[in-house]
């Protein structure tokens, strides 16, 4: 039976409908949020993943182009592959739910949303975490939900739950914050160096709505939730959990402190193998469930060496940052490139410089208006980096993932479009991995943007933090490690300048965190950042001040948008020929923003100037060096400017008599030119006469000086022309012999050979 439930948080209303659409799943709703509208169900497998070492949960965001009233790109027109907006809003809805389901689930569970409508004001994938958390509430699928999420926003340093997606460029903060009773699951943030008070005091704003939202299902789920489903618990043998823990416990304890990554995983390998050779006989096919186990123990130690201990496996301090090196200038012929290693993680960050409108990422989304990217990065992740063999088939959710936590942290210290006109893409390639290779991509990003003369405002450095909560003991981790990562109970990840944060994104399955254990994280956060950044100013303490000589040199004009035409030419014949010439990339915006790139800068500047010349007005008292084009009984035509012709009149040429103009100039001569005058006709009317008392300044001015030496050369070989008797008159026409005049001309024969032309009718006079 269909019904609709409605919730009214800070201003705005949310509604759910369930009862009417996609009966068949184990649960559906279909959440309204202002005009965007979202389907999410949720299904349940019967069968049970036998084998598997982990919780088969798979979540899909489809994008539905007729949300936004669009028609897909390309040549098929129809949704295929998931957008990176789209593959960004699957990982956060499963970072925020993942948690909450039981560890020994291995049943399927698939979370569908679709995105049906889209107002362009309130996002799709919020509504899609809080519709997801209804579902699987009211659902009989077992979960320790509900959950609520909320976005909050930060204008003129006034926090603001669930702002409109058009006031969004104008926030200083945009943090999404997922939790439940117990505390926050899911933290996703991008910022323009806010201080770590005001991050706290929005995750606070963010709880109590977040609390709104929970009671709200909560009572939704008591009128219409279904029993939870009773799945079979995996099972249990006592026989070789009691051996493990008694045999095994001491010898995996000393292997999780063993300082390096590959010794201490052969370490524990080598006790998994000694309890699967020890049960080959009597229980066979036991080494999943003895892999398990191992792994339980292995969390088991590495905990106490934390709580109880305060070590750590590699041997550091709670707050000690492991070793650190940076590098610069590694590949020879990129534009930007450095190394940033911490420890056993290490990135290699190259910088590619491009053209605007040509080398900008085209978004093909739900957005209406969406701009291109001109700052792009990149996150590659090979399998050699942690020492594995699998087949590499380009991307997945975890690269894009962390390339856009990246990419969001440098991308508040970017400079302008008009500052730095340049399209900027941004590679980091993990070669090692031990732990926080998203926040070496930053510091190796930033290093590299630098080393490549990109003007970033500010360093940007980047720290994962770790947190382990058990029975009232809590261990705050600064540089965590991927042991610590994976075992942990917290893993917070911070990236900024010195002055604030940039970004921030947290994954928590402790349940509750105090607002001390916050301050006191991002405290310790804060420290490392500082020494990280220590270390990386040593290497590189600025941006270079000059463009890397393997970059593209990238020049803007400002022109009239109405000059724009005479710069593409009829069918682009002109831009075509200034490519050809000069050997230069141009583009031009609607704006009348011309963006002119070259790998030299005599390329681009010829560019730039013939640009110049097609755009500008001839001007009285200009000097040319014009070129002949076309030549008349009366004088020749010379371009002065591309596309603009001047009339050299004969009588303009000379101080000398020319008895023909084929003995002056022929077409294609380069001519040394004034303009005489621009008639109220705006004809051009030019002069060579008018300067050849200039010369001798012209020789000096190194724009002129070699055509006016071939000026001074001419004038004297005109010196030396023959004088000419003037010959016939042109307008006499043929002479005859009597001496008589020609014939008259018959203007018809209607007329007779009356030589008179037509008179022409005036209707005044003859009244």
């Amino acid at each position: 039976m269909k019904e609709i439930f409605e919730l009214e948080l800070y201003g705005k209303t949310m509604s759910f409908e369930t009862g009417r659409l996609a009966k068949q799943a184990n649960a559906a709703v279909l959440a309204t949020h202002g005009k965007t509208v979202v389907l999410v169900t949720t299904v349940l497998s019967e069968k049970v993943r036998q084998g598997m070492d982990f919780f088969p949960l798979l979540v899909d965001y489809e994008e539905r182009f007729y949300s936004a009233g669009k028609v897909p790109g390309g040549f098929i027109k129809r949704e295929g592959r998931p957008s990176e907006t789209a593959i960004l809003s699957d990982r956060m809805i499963d970072r925020s739910i993942r948690s909450l389901f039981p560890e020994w689930m291995r049943n399927d569970v698939h979370v569908v949303t679709t995105v049906m409508s889209v107002d362009q004001a309130n996002p799709a994938n919020i509504l899609a975490i809080n519709g997801a958390s209804l579902a699987l509430s009211m659902s009989d699928i077992p979960w320790a939900g509900p959950l609520g999420v909320v976005r909050i926003g930060c204008f003129d340093g006034k926090l603001v739950v669930n702002p409109d997606e058009t006031d969004m460029p104008n926030s200083t903060l945009e943090l999404v914050v997922a939790g439940h009773r117990g505390g926050v699951t899911m933290v996703e943030a991008g910022a323009q160096e806010v201080s770590e008070e005001l991050l706290i005091d929005a995750l606070e704003l963010a709880n109590d709505a977040i609390k709104q939202i929970v009671d709200f299902i909560d009572g939704i789920c008591a009128k219409i939730g279904k029993p939870k489903a009773e799945l079979p618990l995996p099972e249990v043998l006592p026989e070789i959990d009691e051996w493990m823990e008694k045999e095994l416990l001491d010898d995996i304890y000393a292997a999780v402190q063993i300082h390096e990554k590959q010794p201490r995983s052969a370490a524990i390998s080598a006790a998994q193998k000694s309890a699967v050779d020890h049960f080959a006989e009597s229980h066979p096919d036991s080494s999943n469930y003895i892999s398990a186990k191992t792994d339980e123990i292995v969390k088991k130690c590495v905990r106490k060496l934390l709580l109880d201990d305060k070590r750590r496996s590699d041997g550091r301090a709670m707050d000690e940052l492991r070793k650190i090196t940076c590098e610069v200038d590694i590949l020879p012929m990129t534009h930007g490139s450095a190394l940033f290693t911490r420890g056993e993680t290490q990135s290699l960050g190259v910088t590619t410089l491009g053209m605007m409108g040509t080398d900008d990422q085209v978004l093909d989304g739900l957005k209406l208006d969406a701009p291109s990217k001109r700052f792009i990065l990149h996150y590659n992740f090979p399998p050699y980096s942690v020492g594995e063999v699998r087949p590499m088939r380009g991307p997945g959710r975890r690269e894009i993932g962390h390339g856009a936590l990246a990419e969001k942290a440098l991308q508040a210290v970017l400079p302008t479009e008009a500052e730095f006109p340049y399209v900027v893409r941004q590679v980091s390639d993990i070669l090692e991995s031990n732990g926080s290779s998203s926040m070496a991509s930053v510091c190796s990003g930033s290093l590299s943007m630098m080393a490549a003369g990109v003007p970033i405002k500010k360093a940007v450095a980047g720290i994962a933090m770790g947190l382990i909560a058990e029975d009232g003991k809590i261990g705050i981790l600064t540089d965590i490690q991927g042991l610590e990562d994976h075992y942990g109970d917290m893993d917070f990840k911070v990236a900024g300048t010195r002055d604030g944060v940039t970004a921030l994104q947290m994954d928590n399955k402790a349940g509750g965190i105090t607002r001390e254990i916050l301050v006191e994280a991002l405290s310790q956060a804060k420290k490392g950042r500082m020494q990280i950044l220590d270390i990386m100013e040593a290497a590189i303490p600025a941006p270079r001040p000059e463009l890397s000589p393997t970059a593209p040199k990238i020049i803007t004009v400002m022109v009239d948008p109405e000059k724009i035409r005479e710069i593409i030419g009829p069918g682009g014949k002109m831009i075509r020929s200034i490519v050809q010439r000069t050997g230069a990339k141009i583009d031009v915006d609607d704006s009348g923003r011309v963006y002119v790139a070259a790998v030299n800068d005599d390329s681009a500047q010829a560019a730039v100037k013939i640009i110049n010349d097609l755009v500008r007005e001839v001007k009285a008292g200009e000097t040319f060096i014009g070129t002949a084009t076309r030549m008349m009984s009366f004088g020749v035509f010379v371009e002065v400017l591309p596309g603009k012709e001047g009339l050299l009149h004969v009588s303009e040429i000379s101080n000398h008599h020319i008895p023909r103009l084929e003995d002056a100039i022929n077409t294609g001569d380069k001519v040394l030119v004034t303009v005489k005058e621009i008639d109220d006709m705006h004809r051009v009317n030019l002069s060579r006469k008018r300067i050849l008392d200039q010369l001798d300044e012209l020789e000096k001015d190194p724009e002129f000086a070699e055509q006016a030496k071939i000026e001074k050369e001419r004038e004297e070989k005109y010196a030396l022309l023959p004088k000419n008797d003037g010959g016939p008159r042109r307008d006499a026409g043929p002479r005859r012999d009597d001496g008589g005049r020609p014939p008259r001309r018959d203007y018809g024969s209607d007329r007779g050979t009356d030589s008179r032309p037509p008179r022409r009718f005036d209707r005044d006079r003859n009244k």
